[in-house]
């Protein structure tokens, strides 16, 4: 083909390609409203456009009045048996110019169709992946759920977290987040206006109310906003709050008529009026604590008792008037109380105290000489440092309290053994028992009528610290008998090895052992033997040796301790103890058994050093009162303390 018969065919291809380009550009075709053909010419490069087919085919030319085949078509055929599945595909000018016009958006094309919203449109990111757009969970989700999340935070993180945004601060300071409000935790942290403002918004939600300590609401108005703010209160303790006015503190009693527990303990602004205000407001009370308000007597007492007939509590410390006979009569009367706290009341006398038991000139059986009247409904009396009782009116307690289970008599120095008697032996659910200070009490007391007593498979606490008469004599039957103990404090009595070893033996008898190594051991019992000249170091470490002992260490079905003892003794070895307390608590059983042989051969080396001289004058003494004491025991439990006597006679 010669040059000048190409040059028509170039004239002609240049002027369709700028055919294509005016209609590409031209704004009419926006307002066409034919559909765009479903099977695009321009979607890959197999495909066959109008400018390749024009221009050239491998066929040759097309005759003048046919159809092109693809985009053009009819659906007829043009030229029969032309194999246009087969032409090849065409990368040149006019393919990348057909491709910008397949390229133009469906919107333009097809304006029925209309886009997603911005805020749910799909982003595509540098790398091509697909990223949705971020979804605000906090503030998309409930308002009632939003709530319980917080609610389990505390008040100080409450307050931290409410600096975070508006919306915050509005939900952490919701009322009901603020239903039960202690102070306990940072109230020496907080400012006044901070709890001012707390209480301000959360007042009416507020059922729980515990501001003990609170020394900074010292300004009326602040005090103000408290009693008026909380008109919904159950619990209230306002305990060591000497700032607050009287005036405020009777506003707020007035106004909380659902009150069942008021705590005012140490409050100057307490008085007889306030009680009268408490009996007149309260109806719902059943907890009222007034021990140290210097400013009201025991006739305000009586004013409650009287006119709240739920009251099941009163802790009266350090009040004065109790030896008032209206106001002992007006509790006998009532017989609502359960608990009765009057610990440090040195008027309370004879004549007070027995008529709270059994009232005025009761009616006296015959045959027992006991006084008939309805029994007492306490189950917890404290007559603590009541100096003026004696043992005939703490005797009147015998058979008329059969519900007992606290009896707190420590500092009652004039008590002997007759006044505990008749208690140990009609009180079966008594479980805390406190003889501190009662220098006039025997052996006997211990070992004939507490072992003895109904209640020694359930005792839990005894106290007969600074009872410098008990001896081993007494508290042996204890530890065998007295199965259910807790605690037990006996410092400064003429206790010795032997309790602490029968005290083991109860631990190791009542608990049971696991085979599992992973198993930690809890304390079971307190001992409490500091200042107890009878107490050695063989004692002692018969305690330690005891709480890290692993039956058959060396097999596979080794045990270990379920149960261990706490022991608090002579200040010298204290440190030593505790340290194998705590590996025992960890379970490093084979660390605390290498200290406890490492103590025992030092404390031996520090007994051979002081052979000589007073020192072993002494252990000879000690070693011969064991004896004397503990010669008749020969059988079962004997032969096991017999060993132990005579291993700490060795030693020493």
């Amino acid at each position: 083909m010669t040059p000048l018969e190409t040059r028509p065919k170039e004239k002609r291809r240049q002027r369709l390609l700028q055919g294509i380009q005016r209609m590409s550009s031209s704004p009419s075709l926006q307002q066409i409203g034919r559909a765009r053909s479903s099977s695009s010419p321009y979607g890959t490069k197999g495909s066959l456009s109008c400018v390749s087919l024009a221009a050239t085919s491998p066929f040759g030319q097309y005759p003048s009045g046919s159809v092109t085949p693809g985009y053009f078509s009819n659906g007829q055929s043009s030229i029969p048996g032309s194999p246009t599945a087969e032409l090849p595909a065409f990368d040149g000018i006019e393919t990348r110019i057909a491709r910008k016009v397949a390229n133009v958006s469906t919107t333009h094309l097809n304006p029925t169709t209309s886009s997603l919203p911005v805020e749910f449109a799909a982003t595509r990111s540098r790398s091509g992946t697909v990223r949705k757009p971020p979804f605000d969970f906090w503030a998309k989700m409930p308002d009632e759920i939003r709530v319980h999340i917080l609610s389990y935070l505390r008040p100080k993180e409450l307050v931290r977290i409410s600096r975070l945004s508006k919306d915050f601060h509005k939900f952490c300071f919701d009322g009901q987040l603020w239903t039960h409000f202690d102070a306990t935790e940072f109230y020496m942290e907080i400012p006044a206006e901070a709890l001012a403002k707390i209480i301000l918004s959360a007042g009416p939600f507020v059922k729980e109310l515990n501001i003990r300590g609170c020394l900074q609401i010292e300004h009326y108005e602040r005090a103000e906003v408290i009693a008026t703010s909380c008109k919904n209160l159950i619990n209230a303790t306002l305990e060591g709050c000497r700032n607050f006015q009287r005036n405020t503190l009777h506003n707020l009693i007035r106004t909380n008529e659902k009150l069942a527990n008021l705590n005012l303990t140490s409050m100057s602004a307490v008085t007889n009026s306030t009680c009268k205000i408490i009996s007149q407001h309260c109806p719902q009370l059943e907890t009222l604590n007034v021990s140290w308000c210097k400013h009201m007597d025991a006739r305000g007492v009586k004013m409650v008792v009287l006119g709240c007939p739920r009251l099941r509590e009163v802790r009266a410390g350090e009040v004065k008037g109790f030896n008032n006979i209206s106001v002992a009569e007006a509790i006998f009367t009532t017989n609502n109380l359960e608990r009765l706290v009057l610990s440090g009341c040195t008027d309370l006398d004879d004549e007070a105290f027995k008529t709270m038991i059994h009232g005025s000139q009761p009616e006296i059986d015959i045959l027992t000489d006991r006084p008939i009247v309805p029994p007492r409904r306490l189950k917890h009396l404290d007559l603590s440092r009541c100096s003026q009782l004696t043992s005939p009116a703490v005797a009147v307690l015998g058979h008329l309290v059969p519900d007992l289970q606290g009896l707190q008599l420590s500092g009652c120095t004039s008590l002997t053994d007759a006044a505990l008697q008749p208690i140990l032996a009609s009180t079966p659910r008594l479980t805390h028992l406190e003889l501190e200070e009662l220098s006039e009490l025997t052996n006997d007391i211990l070992s004939q009528h507490l072992a003895k007593a109904p209640c020694a498979p359930k005792l839990e606490h005894l106290s007969v610290s600074y009872c410098e008469n008990i001896s081993d004599t007494g508290m042996l039957p204890i530890m065998k008998n007295c199965v259910s103990l807790k605690s037990v404090d006996m410092d400064n009595t003429r206790i010795g090895d032997l309790v602490l070893t029968e005290a083991a033996a109860m631990v190791r008898s009542r608990s049971n052992r696991t085979s599992t190594r992973s198993s930690r051991p809890h304390i079971g019992l307190k001992l409490i033997v500091y200042d107890c000249q009878m107490v050695t170091w063989t004692g002692i470490r018969e305690i330690l040796s005891w709480n890290a002992e692993i039956r058959q260490p060396h097999e596979s079905s080794a045990t270990y301790p379920t149960e261990i003892i706490g022991l608090k003794c002579f200040y010298g070895w204290q440190q030593t103890v505790e340290q194998h307390t705590q590996r025992v608590l960890k379970g490093d059983f084979a660390a605390a058994a290498r200290l406890e042989r490492k103590w025992a051969d030092y404390m031996q080396a520090v007994e051979e050093a002081g052979a000589a001289g007073a020192g072993s004058r002494r252990r000879r003494r000690r070693a011969r009162e064991a004896q004397m004491l503990h010669e008749d025991e020969q059988g079962g439990a004997g032969r096991r303390r017999a060993r132990t006597v005579a291993a700490a006679c060795a030693v020493m």
